[in-house]
């Protein structure tokens, strides 16, 4: 084989592999689409944000997880707690991922999943400063129905689609 078919297969393969990726990411687009059209509350208040934050903890603990949840409502930290084995870092990435459900008012596994569906990374394409930044999964709207987001729960110390996972368990079961 020549170093020139060699290389063509090389492209080819990158360019079959970019593709793949492009479409898991439409297919991600779709389903975490759907879980955010789901996952509305009618109320979200203090109380409400202790036991979504216990809830995770209890799930977290129950799977020998190492994590940091944050829950805000607007500005104001609800609540924050912080397992063994997680570090200052995992409080970094729950603020970057934070930041991202606030600029665009979504998860910020979909925001990620948008730019990679379109060919692109968040990281090259969104002309953010990346240490204020992340579209990594762990972070989710509080979103209330006829309102809007009015907050954030994020979780960090897991993959990303395992926080992103996580979150979304704890949301489907604090609306019964």
């Amino acid at each position: 084989m020549t170093a020139e078919a060699e290389r063509s297969g090389a492209e080819r393969t990158e360019a079959e592999r970019a593709e793949a990726e492009r479409v898991h990411a439409e297919r991600a687009v779709a389903e975490l689409t759907e879980q955010e059209r789901r996952l509305v509350l009618d109320s979200f208040g203090n109380d409400d944000a202790w036991r979504l934050g216990a809830l995770l903890m209890e799930l977290a603990r129950e799977r020998g997880a190492a994590v940091t949840v944050d829950i805000r409502r607007g500005a104001q930290q609800l609540f924050h707690c912080a397992l063994p084995g997680t570090s200052a870092d995992n409080d970094a990435w729950t603020d970057r991922k934070r930041r991202v459900v606030e600029r665009y008012a979504e998860s910020s596994y979909l925001v990620g999943a948008r730019f990679r569906a379109k060919g692109r990374t968040f990281e090259d394409s969104s002309r953010l400063d990346l240490d204020r930044y992340a579209a990594h999964g762990g972070a989710f709207p509080i979103r209330l129905r006829g309102t809007g987001v009015i907050g954030t729960v994020a979780v960090s110390g897991l993959s990303q689609a395992e926080d992103h996972a996580l979150v979304v368990e704890a949301l489907e079961r604090h609306l019964g």
